[in-house]
C-alpha cells in the first residue's frame, strides 16, 4: 500500500490488519515511524529496484498517493501521474495482479481543473495497463483527523470560520471507516474488477449544514466572502485555508450515486452527522 502513513492509509491498514491481511506499507524514509501496522518498505517514488523482490507474493496494491494542493517542489503532475506510471511498473515487475486507485470525484476528461486533469491522466495509466483494477472516484472522506476537518478546526480556532459564496454547494462525504470497508471488498471480490465506482456517502449535505454539524452547537463567528474575494485569497495568500483546486473542488456542487456502492457491498454506511 502507498500512502500508508496518510489519514485513509492508516484506517485502511489498520481494517486489512484486523482481517488478519498482510499488510505492507511503502512509505518514505520520514513517515515510516508514523505506521503502526503490517510491514513497512522506505521508498522515494517507487522506483527503486528492490522493491519488487520485496513485493513478490502480494495480491494488489491499492495505491494511495495523491496530491491535493501544489508546492514548488511536488506538483500534480509529479505526485499524481508519475507516482501512478510507477506504480502500474512495479505492480508489472512484482507479479501484481490488481491495482486499487483512489480518485476524486468529479474527475472527467473534458476537466479544466488541474488537479483533476493530473487525476483523470492517472487514471488512463491504470486503465490501460492491462491490470485487473478498480478506481474510487472520492468525496471528502471524514473522520478523525482528515484534512476538511482539520481546516475548519483551525479556522474555529481562530475564531471565526470563511465560508466562500453561498455555502449552498453540496457534499457527499463518506466516513473513513465505511471508506476502508470499501477498498477491503474491492481487495477480495472480483465483481470490483475493472470499475470505476463513486466513493461517496449515503447522505448529500449542502457546505452551509456540514459547517453546522461540525460545530455542534458551539459559538464560532461565521463569516460569508464573495467567491472573487475566496479565489483572489487562495491565489496570493499562501497561509489560506482553501487553495485554488480546493476552492473549485469544494463548490463544484460533485455529488455521485451511492446506489451502486449500497448494492455492490450491502452494508450498512454511517449517515453523515458529527
Amino acid at each position: 500500500m502507498t500512502g500508508a502513513n496518510g489519514f485513509v492509509g492508516r484506517n485502511v491498514g489498520k481494517l486489512f490488519e484486523k482481517q488478519g491481511i498482510e499488510v505492507i506499507g511503502i512509505v518514505r524514509k520520514d513517515k515510516a515511524s508514523s505506521i503502526t501496522f503490517g510491514t513497512t518498505i522506505i521508498s522515494h517514488d517507487l522506483s527503486e529496484k528492490y522493491l519488487a523482490s520485496r513485493l513478490k507474493g502480494c495480491s494488489v496494491l491499492l495505491h494511495l498517493i495523491g496530491r491535493g494542493k501544489q508546492t514548488i517542489d511536488s506538483d500534480y503532475e509529479k505526485i499524481n501521474v508519475c507516482l501512478t506510471k510507477s506504480a502500474v511498473n512495479l505492480c508489472k515487475k512484482a507479479g501484481i495482479k490488481k491495482i486499487i486507485y483512489i480518485s476524486g470525484l468529479g474527475v472527467h476528461k473534458d476537466t479544466t481543473f488541474g488537479y483533476f486533469i493530473s487525476k483523470y491522466k492517472a487514471e488512463q495509466e491504470i486503465i490501460t495497463s492491462g491490470l485487473d483494477y478498480t478506481i474510487f472516484r472520492a468525496s471528502y472522506i471524514i473522520g478523525e483527523g482528515d484534512p476538511l476537518s482539520q481546516t475548519l478546526s483551525k479556522q474555529i480556532k481562530n475564531g471565526t470560520i470563511i465560508i466562500a459564496g453561498s455555502g449552498n454547494y453540496r457534499l457527499q462525504p463518506i466516513f473513513v471507516e465505511d471508506a476502508a470497508q470499501v477498498f477491503l471488498h474491492a481487495a477480495m471480490n472480483k465483481k470490483f474488477s475493472n470499475k470505476i465506482i463513486d466513493l461517496v456517502g449515503p447522505k448529500i449535505i449542502t457546505y452551509n449544514c456540514f459547517v453546522r454539524d461540525f460545530l455542534q452547537g458551539k459559538k464560532v463567528k461565521i463569516k460569508k466572502i464573495s467567491l472573487e474575494d475566496a479565489y483572489r485569497n487562495a491565489l496570493h495568500n499562501p497561509k489560506s485555508a482553501f487553495g485554488i483546486d480546493d476552492l473549485n473542488i469544494l463548490i463544484g456542487d460533485y455529488v455521485g450515486n451511492h446506489k451502486i456502492l449500497q448494492k455492490m457491498l450491502r452494508i450498512k454506511f454511517k449517515t453523515h452527522k458529527y
